[in-house]
């Protein structure tokens, strides 16, 4: 049986109107920014599902950029996020979209760098209560919370690598929460979600496996 907590009765301290449509929307674009860890510049959020119709009127446009601008789901920031955004300079927009089967709160966030043509995006998904699960990492297929330190690792498939990833943690008295790997041909996708927080150091010794073509570390919202 699932166990509720006091979040889960009384919904999470935030900007309203909707825990979904705000406070888990703000939490995405955050998380976004999190991941993609750079100068934002030009962002498109692709809507689906509820979002498409209650974007503006739930608030869900204001969470977003909010989000990407670094403001947490009770920032009072997010009632001007648009007008910020607009003031440092970063092009936004909304566009809607059918990403499929997928929950019907989703949200596709995309970055560009104009400059260099680089695109970057995550998708991700508002559960309720104002709780997210990101799905998707620019086409890596992963399945996290972002309530733990996760570290996500694409990695050519090889014996022994799940086993000396987890020795790094373990050297470093890193526990892991859960451990999710998926293959496509000879790649392999590992999401690790974790007791413990890591260093950049942890990043850095997990990196220098030459099987390892992309990792990205990210820290509990």
């Amino acid at each position: 049986m699932k166990k509720y907590d006091i979040f889960d009765i009384m919904g999470p301290i935030m900007i309203g109107p909707s825990s979904s449509h705000t406070a888990g929307a703000a939490r995405i674009g955050k998380m976004a920014k999190t991941i993609y860890g750079k100068e934002i510049k030009k962002v498109t959020f692709y809507l689906h599902g509820s979002f498409q119709t209650t974007y503006q009127g739930h608030g869900s446009d204001r969470a977003l950029v909010g989000g990407v601008l670094g403001y947490d789901p009770d920032d009072e920031r997010l009632v001007g996020s648009l007008e910020d955004a607009k003031e440092k300079g970063i092009d936004y927009m909304f566009k809607t979209i059918d990403l499929g089967y997928v929950h019907p709160n989703t949200i596709k966030v995309l970055f560009e760098d104009p400059e260099t043509g680089e695109e970057f995006y995550i998708t991700g998904s508002s559960i309720g209560g104002g709780k997210i699960e990101i799905i998707d990492i620019n086409s890596i297929n992963v399945r996290f919370t972002g309530e733990y330190p996760t570290i996500v690792a694409e990695y050519k498939d090889k014996f022994g690598m799940i086993a000396a990833i987890s020795l790094v943690l373990t050297r470093n008295n890193i526990s892991i929460a859960s451990l999710r790997v998926t293959r496509d041909e000879k790649i392999a996708q590992m999401v690790m979600e974790l007791d413990q927080t890591f260093n950049d150091d942890v990043i850095e010794s997990i990196k220098s496996f030459p099987e390892i073509t992309r990792i990205i570390g990210i820290k509990p919202l």
